[in-house]
């Protein structure tokens, strides 16, 4: 994703009224309009959150649907195994959360 002026906007004044128009800022509030500076910080803001990020969206590709993780804890329970638990420490594994 990436982030734009809408997205900085709708952090910085969520209840304002404002549109974009063809890459231009129309401020429609009455209240001030957030600085440019303010603006371009929270994009820079916002875009390093989602980058940080990217590790929980490739975890979510990876993990087994929560279908085939319930039967691998039946299975588990029922074999004594831990398949389940292998399956998802590999996913955390080949995924690291960054420090």
């Amino acid at each position: 994703m990436i982030v734009d002026i809408a997205h900085a906007l709708v952090a910085l004044a969520p209840e304002k009224r404002w549109r974009v128009i063809e890459g231009t800022l129309h401020w429609e509030d009455k209240s001030p309009q957030p600085s440019d500076e303010a603006i371009q910080a929270k994009i820079v803001e916002l875009q390093a959150d989602y980058d940080s990020k990217q590790y929980q969206r490739d975890r979510a590709e990876q993990y087994p649907s929560i279908q085939e993780q319930l039967d691998m804890q039946y299975h588990d329970a029922v074999n004594g195994t831990n398949k389940w638990q292998e399956a998802i420490a590999k996913v955390k594994t080949d995924n690291p959360k960054p420090e």
